[in-house]
C-alpha cells in the first residue's frame, strides 16, 4: 500500500529549482518518488542538479526557460499530458534602496512571481486536470514569504542594502491571495492550490559572513532558531501528496513561529 506522502507515478514541475529552497523541494518530491522537471533560466546549472539527482536513481528533466515569458509557459505546457504537482517557486528581483527603486522593478518581480504563476497554472490545466482524474486530485503549491503576511522589521538588518526589498514582500502576499482565487476556482475539478510561506531560511554562506544577523533573525522567531534549508520538505511534501487531500485555499506557514507573535 502507497503511503500518503508518497508521490511514485507522478509527474511534478518545480520552477527556480536550482535555487536554495528550490533544491530542497525538487530533491523532496524525487524522493517521495515523483518524475521532477527542473526549471530556471539558468540551463547548465539545471542539467547540473539534473544529473545528480538520476545517480541518485531518481527521475528528473530539465526546462530551461523562464516563467515570466508567457508565451515560453503556454508552449511548454501545452505539450505535457499530465502534471500531478505544480510548484511555483521563482523569483526575479533586484535589491535596490527605495530612492533607486523604480515601476520597472515592482513589474519584473510581481511578472515573476504572481503573473507567472498565474500563467503557469492557466496553461497546465488541462494536465492537472488529467492527473486529478487518474489519482483523484492535483495539487498546486505557490511559495510565498512570511514578508507577504509580515513587514519587514528594519532594526534586523545592519544597513539598508541589506533589508528585505520593497518589491518582495507585496509580490508574495499577491500571491497567497492569488493561492485563494485559484483554489476557489479549480477545486471542483479536483486541483488543490496552496501557498507555502517560509521564515527565516537564510543560505549557509550568508550564516557564516554575518552569524550577528543570523542572531537577530532567531530572537524573532518562536524556536529561537533560524530554519535549515531542508526544513522546507516536510511543509512542501505535505501540501504535495495526499497527505494534504482536505487542504486547499490555505496558507501554510513554515516559519518557526514568526508571523504568530
Amino acid at each position: 500500500m502507497i503511503g500518503p506522502f508518497r508521490l511514485d507515478g507522478c509527474m511534478a514541475f518545480v520552477s527556480g529549482a536550482a535555487g536554495h529552497l528550490g533544491r530542497e523541494m525538487a530533491m523532496t518530491l524525487c524522493e517521495a518518488g515523483a518524475h521532477v522537471i527542473l526549471n530556471g533560466r539558468d540551463e547548465g546549472r539545471l542539467k547540473d542538479f539534473a544529473g545528480e539527482l538520476r545517480a541518485q536513481g531518481h527521475g528528473a528533466d530539465c526546462a530551461a526557460f523562464d516563467v515570466a515569458d508567457a508565451d515560453r509557459v503556454r508552449n511548454y505546457f501545452s505539450r505535457v499530458e499530465r502534471l500531478d504537482v505544480l510548484v511555483n517557486n521563482a523569483i526575479t528581483m533586484t535589491p535596490k534602496p527605495l530612492a533607486e527603486l523604480a515601476a520597472e522593478d515592482f513589474t519584473r518581480t510581481y511578472a515573476s512571481t504572481v503573473t507567472a504563476a498565474f500563467e503557469a497554472v492557466r496553461a497546465a490545466r488541462p494536465a492537472l486536470r488529467r492527473a486529478a482524474e487518474i489519482r483523484g486530485e492535483a495539487s498546486v503549491i505557490n511559495i510565498a514569504s512570511m514578508y507577504g503576511v509580515v513587514s519587514p522589521d528594519a532594526r534586523i538588518y545592519a544597513s539598508p542594502s541589506q533589508a528585505s526589498p520593497f518589491q518582495y514582500g507585496p509580490a508574495k502576499a499577491g500571491l497567497i491571495q492569488l493561492s485563494r482565487h485559484l483554489a476557489a476556482e479549480l477545486g471542483r475539478e479536483g486541483i488543490r492550490v496552496n501557498a507555502l510561506v517560509p521564515g527565516p531560511f537564510p543560505r549557509g554562506a550568508v550564516a557564516a559572513a554575518d552569524p550577528d544577523f543570523v542572531g537577530r533573525l532567531s530572537e524573532r522567531t518562536m524556536l529561537g532558531r533560524v530554519g535549515g534549508a531542508e526544513e522546507i520538505r516536510g511543509p512542501l511534501l505535505f501540501l504535495a501528496s495526499r497527505a494534504s487531500s482536505f487542504v486547499t485555499g490555505a496558507a501554510l506557514a513554515a516559519d518557526g513561529g514568526w508571523t504568530a507573535w
